[in-house]
C-alpha cells in the first residue's frame, strides 16, 4: 500500500440519526447514543450527524441539540456535525450554539459546514428567506463565523459563548465549490463521495494543489466519506444493502419515507433505469464480508490517498449495523 495503511490514517462515523421503518424518533435518538458509545470503544476518531430537514428517515435536524446529547454520553470521542448547512442559518447562532457545546465539552467538538440547504426547495424557503442569496454568501459566512471564533469578534459584535474558542471548522462538499474555497481558506475538507462519487478525484486534486497555508493548518486535509455494509457472507451483505437502496430509490421518486427493512425481490420493486443510477450514486458503497470490504477499500485508500475516512451505513438493524462497524474496525485496527 501507499503512505495511508489501515490503522495509520484516523477512521471515523457519519451518522444520520436514522428512523427505521415501524419506528420513531426517539428510537433513533437512543441507537445513535449506543453506536457512539460503541464507536468510542472501537476506536474510532469523530462521529458526525448531518443537518437535514423534512426527510422522513432522518431525524438530525437539530443538529446542535443532538451534539449536546451524544456529547454528554461519552467522554473522548470527538462529535461534530457533517455537516450543519450554514446558509440556512445566521452564522452567529451557529458561533453561540458551538461556542456552549465547546465549553461544555472542550476539544471535542467540531463544526463541518455545507452550503446545500439539506432539503427540498419549500421547506428550505421556511427555514430562510433568500434561499439563492444565502447560498452565494457562503464564502462570507464562513469567514464571520471564524471571527465569532476569535477573539476580537465580528463588526464589533462577540458570540458569548464563542469568542476566543477556535472552535475547528471543515469544509463539506460534493462538487469542487467547496474543495476551492477550502483550499483558498486553508481549512480540513470532506468530500461526500457516498452519494456524489463524480467529482471525487478532481475535487481532491483542486483542494490540494491549490492549498494556501493557514494559521489553523499547515498543510491540506483531505477527508472522504464511504459507506460499508460488511456481514458475514455476500449474500447477507447484499440483502442489509436493500434498505439503503430502497430508501434512496424513495428519495429520488420525491417521497421518502423512514428506513425500510431489506427484501429479497428488490428487482421487483426498480427499473433498470433506476438501478443503474443508483449504483452509480453509490458507488463508493463497499458492500460484502470483511475481507471483500477490506481488500476494496485498501485499494480505494490507495488511489485517492485521503488522510482521514468516514463511513456511513446504512442498515436497518441497530445491531447488525453495529457488527458492520466492528468488523470494520477490526480490519482497520489489526
Amino acid at each position: 500500500m501507499s503512505k495511508n495503511k489501515f490503522g495509520q490514517v484516523p477512521l471515523s462515523i457519519l451518522d444520520l440519526a436514522t428512523i427505521r421503518e415501524a419506528y420513531n424518533e426517539a428510537d433513533a435518538f437512543v441507537n445513535s447514543k449506543n453506536l457512539i458509545q460503541f464507536a468510542e470503544q472501537h476506536k474510532f476518531h469523530r462521529y458526525w450527524v448531518a443537518e437535514h430537514h423534512g426527510i422522513a428517515g432522518v431525524a438530525s435536524s437539530a443538529t446542535a441539540v443532538l451534539i449536546g446529547y451524544l456529547a454528554g454520553h461519552t467522554k473522548s470521542i470527538r462529535v461534530g456535525s457533517g455537516g450543519i448547512m450554514l446558509p440556512n442559518h445566521a452564522p452567529l447562532i451557529i458561533a453561540e450554539q458551538f461556542g456552549t457545546l465547546a465549553t461544555m465539552y472542550p476539544d471535542r467538538i467540531d463544526l463541518g459546514l455545507g452550503r446545500a440547504p439539506g432539503t427540498d426547495f419549500k421547506t428550505a424557503r421556511a427555514l430562510r428567506r433568500d434561499v439563492h442569496g444565502a447560498v452565494e454568501e457562503f464564502p462570507n459566512a464562513v469567514l464571520e463565523l471564524q471571527d465569532y471564533f476569535s477573539d476580537y469578534g465580528h463588526d464589533g459584535i462577540v458570540a458569548i459563548p464563542g469568542r476566543g474558542l477556535g472552535v475547528p471548522l471543515y469544509l463539506l462538499g460534493s462538487s469542487t465549490y467547496s474543495a476551492k474555497l477550502a483550499a483558498k481558506l486553508g481549512l480540513p475538507f470532506a468530500f461526500a463521495s457516498h452519494f456524489a462519487p463524480d467529482e471525487l478525484g478532481n475535487a481532491l486534486e483542486l483542494y490540494r494543489s491549490r492549498f494556501e497555508p493557514s494559521d489553523v493548518l499547515a498543510e491540506p486535509y483531505a477527508m472522504v466519506t464511504v459507506n460499508t455494509i460488511i456481514a458475514d457472507t455476500d449474500e447477507e451483505a447484499n440483502y442489509l444493502a436493500t434498505s439503503g437502496y430502497l430508501s434512496f430509490l424513495q428519495l429520488t421518486r420525491g417521497a421518502p419515507t423512514p428506513l425500510p427493512k431489506p427484501i429479497d425481490n428488490i428487482d421487483q420493486v426498480w427499473t433498470d433505469y433506476e438501478e443503474r443510477a443508483l449504483k452509480h450514486q453509490l458507488k463508493y458503497a463497499f458492500i460484502g464480508t470483511q475481507q471483500k470490504v477490506t481488500t476494496d477499500l485498501q485499494n480505494f485508500m490507495d488511489i485517492y490517498e485521503p488522510d482521514e475516512l468516514i463511513v456511513a451505513s446504512n442498515i436497518y438493524d441497530p445491531v447488525l449495523k453495529q457488527k458492520n462497524y466492528q468488523l470494520l474496525a477490526e480490519s482497520w485496527f489489526a
